[in-house]
């Protein structure tokens, strides 16, 4: 990026509040997750320092650590997916979510597999990235029943882990398949593995059209409002970091090490599938479309989840989240 773009960005960012004492805010990320991107651009860039608030991060061991910490208030802000709010939300707590990307993540095999299409996954080795909850794997498995009357656990051997050991696992052929995150699948896809299907084509394939927001900024109704400023300057911070990560080669070279990847052409995916994902406030279509999710979501969870759920509860997108 030349200069003075660069300059145009770190001017939007500056406010009024950088000159009054900043607020700390506890922001907890996975070591490998994009936000340790942002946060780095943020930091090097000044981004929060104009912004008027101090970032506070906290190394986080997996997701789950991220939302116990959430739940404690010993965070501020996660990240995470809109699913785990509305189950928040449906049991009387007042998280919500602020998006900032769409990026889906997918169905990845071999290039030399015979698997073309979710039918063929009959009899295979299938690995998936999470849990039983995992949003897509619930989604593929409605989508396996709804299309070809295809029960996924009966027919195929499923196996959840972490997704770098997944990841392995395919790669030395000890799973035919495996449905991950988006940043392991991109991973995947620089090495030469094949997409069979994206977390997006899931959803096309249940009938949803719009392009609903997968991941965003987690945090407290209740703190952001005692917090107003803060959030929003985050919010505000965050965005031009993202721009920056897309637009300005200085700002890539903070975020490669963070990748812990050599290989320029896994920098490369990642950062294309990143920029891919930049989304803006959702509207009425992305609400409606969030609502069809989780009701496919519900009919294909366990009794005692689908049970709770019943629609989507209001207050789960951040109403303040402009972007």
């Amino acid at each position: 990026m030349r200069k003075p773009l660069l300059s145009f960005l770190l001017l939007l960012s500056s406010s009024a509040a950088a000159e009054s004492p900043a607020t700390s805010i506890k922001v907890g990320a996975l070591a490998f997750g994009t936000l340790n991107w942002e946060l780095a651009v943020m930091r090097g860039q000044g981004l929060d320092k104009a912004n008027g608030i101090g970032i506070e991060k906290v190394d986080l061991a997996s997701p789950e650590a991220g939302r116990i910490g959430l739940q404690g208030q010993s965070l501020d802000i996660i990240v995470s997916d809109w699913i785990w709010v509305a189950r928040q939300r449906r049991q009387g707590q007042d998280f919500v979510f602020a998006p900032y990307s769409s990026t889906h993540g997918a169905l990845m095999t071999a290039e030399s597999s015979r698997i073309r299409q979710l039918g063929d996954l009959g009899g295979k080795r299938l690995g998936i990235a999470g849990g039983g909850l995992d949003k897509n794997w619930l989604l593929l498995k409605a989508l396996a029943t709804k299309s070809l009357k295809l029960d996924l656990e009966k027919s195929a051997t499923i196996t959840f882990g972490a997704p770098p050991l997944l990841n392995e696992q395919l790669r030395q052929g000890q799973l035919d398949a495996v449905l991950t995150y988006w940043n392991y699948a991109a991973k995947l896809e620089a090495e030469g593995y094949r997409q069979v299907l994206t977390g997006r084509d899931i959803q096309k394939g249940l009938g949803i059209d719009t392009d609903v927001p997968v991941l965003g900024y987690v945090f407290r109704d209740s703190w952001a409002k005692a917090h107003a400023e803060a959030i929003k300057a985050f919010i505000k911070a965050a965005t031009v970091a993202q721009r920056l990560i897309c637009e300005s080669e200085p700002a890539w070279q903070m975020v490669i090490p963070l990748t812990q990847e050599t290989d320029s052409r896994v920098q490369s995916t990642l950062r294309r599938h990143y920029c891919e994902g930049r989304v803006a406030t959702p509207g009425e279509a992305e609400m409606k479309g969030a609502e069809l999710v989780l009701q496919w979501v519900d009919r294909s969870g366990t009794p005692t989840v689908a049970e709770s759920m019943n629609g989507l509860p209001s207050g789960v997108f951040w109403s303040n989240g402009g972007r």
